[in-house]
């Protein structure tokens, strides 16, 4: 599957049907950034009135995979990832619609390249910023990625 913004709505849909529920939409994918947004609702709310931290760390961690499959699938290799770890910090209350993005991807790109080279396993951290309509910041999260080749 080429990875286009409208096919990772698909796969949403298809294989992450909780994130197409509460409105997670890739907006843009490119080599160099992913753009996720998703509008607070009363399906994702929390009793605060705001968007729930989960859906939030759905859309952010979908702008850092995005980002890792695309370049996985720009290798030619058959290269494995999975999320190891991650960090959330929350300033300000998630109201309206909240824009994520992951953009500097050169971790992913060094890492694929050790891997391929070395054929050992690697780490990175990926970091995605929601801001809402007013383009204020009101999350930031960061993602460990592992990866490594597939045998």
């Amino acid at each position: 599957m080429k990875l286009t913004a409208t096919n990772l709505n698909r796969f949403l849909f298809f294989k992450l049907p909780s994130a197409f529920i509460c409105g997670v939409r890739v907006v843009e994918i490119t080599s160099e950034k992913c753009v996720v947004a998703v509008k607070h609702r009363w399906i994702n709310q929390n009793p605060f009135h705001s968007m729930y931290f989960a859906v939030q760390a759905m859309a952010a961690e979908l702008t850092t995979g995005a980002i890792v499959m695309l370049h996985i699938e720009e290798s030619g290799h058959q290269i494995g990832m999975l999320v190891a770890g991650n960090k959330s910090v929350f300033t300000k209350k998630a109201t309206g619609k909240i824009t994520f993005v992951c953009q500097n991807p050169d971790a992913v790109k060094t890492a694929i390249q050790n891997t391929i080279t070395t054929a050992e396993g690697q780490t990175f951290w990926l970091k995605s910023i929601g801001t809402n309509e007013n383009g204020e910041q009101v999350s930031e999260m960061d993602f460990e990625w592992t990866i490594k080749l597939k045998k």
